[in-house]
């Protein structure tokens, strides 16, 4: 189970995740923007006609290496999007965003409006009625609630997370019609999460050295703090991502200074005994998975990079053993692919983990195009799970690098808070060291240098792209937040209030608007010589206000006409493609065709502004394979 979950489930996160169903989807609106002399339908034409038919290319070479891989195990989960439906009168409406079944008639069910749960219901379906009752509601909108149960099917939990605290409440299973119990009240910076195992209670909580994750345990029926016993602490340079707990045993995935993952696995019941598992230097991403094996006495998982698709893993505690189960070589046994992790040491002397996939060695890259990909927000981690795609330009000679800046969550909580609020600049220097670190050891050049980041990441993108234009040639921004500033400040749209506690509150205090205003992309842009950008939108986002995006582009278009105008010697003029769509997904089209065609679109655009000859480089490619 994914037992650490981040307090922002609805907030600006990311993900790259293709969804396979084909539901009907609204039409799309695309407005292309750039040449200002134009009008719109003018611009539109002139952008369609440069790529449409590198578009038709990549769309049949995508749909291509997706049925390569269609057999291959999913190994993305979709949070927050776990609904039932209930009737009523004669419609059918979604009704709960978690839900879990205390019994067989019992089911308790949070509920979601304008992007926030706030409360949890009983329902009691009953022979020849439905009774639904409110057992909890949440009073301070920054936090956000939803329902889980115990591994054990013991107790249902209501989880209650704001950015900085926690706090939970159970339900015996044995009793649905109990009031919940508080397990521990909130406290600022007090973060935990809880399971139970033969009536314990086995907790999660940032409790351990530097405010990081360690395992404690309590009796059920002794549940707050001053009772929690420590279990297991990681040793420094270490940090818990995730905790599965199995008969007799925990098992932890964790991650070490450089983002590699490793298991451990704990013993129960004295004496404790400490077991290390260690990954292949590729593994990337674990999320648990089915996998045939004794109930609750072994631990099956999917191990995967972006270029790596998912494969089955056995883990037995008894006895420390990791097994593969039905390995595919054809997906994974390319030796060509290369896994380096590399280490940036930004402006004040932090060291910042790099991933890098590459196919050539690393000292054979000065000429291979680079794919960037950052996030940096809200402690969430990188997304690093199989992407068919990135499968696709690792085989055209792309190096991809992933860049895990503060503000994210790959080295613990403290490297969230270190990049977060205050020190949100931390991030974009980081990532302009990843990128000068890279060029530095010979890793591409500037004019083969392209950044995707998606929500949250581009305002890391954004503000980097004002501040060093000439690491990078072009950009692709996903549902990109742009208006730190603008949105920070109107309390009215939604999730403002929520994410104070990750950007600052602009109208309470001037040091948090003074912060914000000097990084923010929206509010920092100036004549000179940008990176190309392709910005995809959706005009229901609900997350990220269009307005924000549409006041960035309309300044970004101003600021390259301006220094176009001007006494400049450069000749190049970068493009600025805005394309908005229909519909109010955050995470881009559900329908599989339609995700091809922005992946296409992507495509088309990378290698027009890179100056790459996608037909060179396919020939390329058929002559190495």
């Amino acid at each position: 189970m994914n037992l650490i979950r981040s307090a922002c489930l609805l907030s600006r996160s990311a993900s790259s995740c293709i969804h396979r169903s084909s539901p009907c989807f609204p039409s799309t609106l695309r407005l292309y923007t750039g040449d200002t002399s134009k009008t719109p339908t003018e611009q539109s034409k002139a952008q369609i006609r440069k790529i449409s038919g590198e578009e038709k290319h990549f769309k049949r070479r995508l749909l291509s290496v997706h049925r390569r891989f269609a057999d291959v195990p999913e190994n993305v989960t979709f949070q927050g999007q776990n609904h039932i439906y209930l009737e009523d009168g004669q419609s059918i409406k979604r009704a709960a965003l978690t839900h879990e079944w205390a019994t067989d008639d019992v089911l308790f069910y949070s509920t979601q409006e304008t992007l926030q749960s706030l409360r949890v219901f009983r329902l009691h379906l009953r022979d020849n009625a439905v009774q639904s009752d409110l057992i909890y509601e949440e009073k301070d909108p920054e936090f956000f609630v939803e329902v889980s149960r115990s591994r054990d099917q013991r107790l249902v939990t209501v989880n209650c997370n704001s950015k900085n605290s926690s706090e939970v409440w159970f339900i015996d299973s044995r009793a649905p019609f109990s009031c919940p119990t508080l397990i521990q009240s909130r406290q600022p910076g007090l973060m935990y999460h809880v399971e139970h195992s033969e009536d314990h209670l086995f907790i999660l909580a940032n409790t351990g050295p530097g405010q990081e994750y360690q395992l404690l345990r309590t009796p059920l029926a002794f549940p707050s703090i001053p009772h929690w016993v420590p279990m297991f602490t990681p040793v420094p340079g270490t940090v818990i991502k995730d905790m599965e707990l199995l008969h007799d045993h925990s098992v932890f995935t964790l991650k070490d200074s450089q983002c590699g993952l490793l298991i451990q696995i704990l013993t129960s019941k004295e004496p404790h005994e400490l077991k290390t598992l260690q990954f292949p230097q590729w593994a990337c991403d674990l999320s648990p998975g089915r996998v045939g094996s004794e109930k609750g006495r072994s631990f099956g998982f999917l191990l995967s990079s972006p270029v790596h698709s998912p494969v089955r893993h056995l883990c037995s505690p008894r006895t420390g053993e990791l097994s593969v189960i039905e390995e595919d070589t054809q997906f994974n046994s390319f030796p060509e692919c290369n896994t380096t992790r590399l280490q940036a040491a930004s402006q004040d002397g932090t060291m910042v983990p790099l991933t890098l996939f590459h196919m050539p060695a690393l000292h054979q890259l000065s000429k291979s195009p680079l794919l960037l990909h950052v996030y940096g927000a809200y402690g969430m981690d990188l997304n690093m799970a199989f992407s068919p795609e990135k499968r696709l330009l690792l085989e055209d000679g792309w190096a991809l690098a992933y860049c895990h800046v503060r503000g994210g969550g790959e080295r613990g909580l403290a490297w969230h808070r270190s990049g977060s609020l205050l020190q949100k600049p931390k991030g974009v220097e980081d990532l302009a060291s990843c990128i000068q670190t890279l060029h530095h050891l010979g890793v591409s050049q500037p004019a083969l240098t392209a950044l995707t980041a998606r929500s949250a990441g581009a305002v890391l993108a954004g503000a980097l792209c004002n501040q060093n234009p000439q690491i990078l040639r072009a950009v692709i921004l996903q549902a990109p937040f742009l208006d730190v500033l603008g949105t920070m400040q109107d309390p009215f749209l939604p999730l403002t209030i929520e994410e104070r506690g990750e950007w600052g509150d602009p109208l309470v205090s001037s040091e948090h608007r003074d912060n914000i205003a000097s990084y923010c992309p929206c509010h920092n842009i100036k004549p000179q010589l940008y990176p190309s950008m392709l910005i995809t939108a959706y005009s229901e986002d609900g997350r990220v206000p269009l307005s924000g995006v549409l006041k960035y582009v309309e300044r970004l278009k101003k600021a390259v006409q301006m220094y176009n105008d001007g006494d400049c010697a450069d000749t190049r003029v970068p493009a600025v493609i805005l394309d908005v769509r229909g519909g109010a997904d955050h995470f881009g089209p559900e329908d599989f065709h339609l995700s091809l065609n922005e992946n296409a679109r992507q495509f088309a655009f990378l290698y027009r502004e890179l100056g790459l000859d996608h037909r060179k480089t396919q020939r390329k490619r058929g002559r190495q394979y």
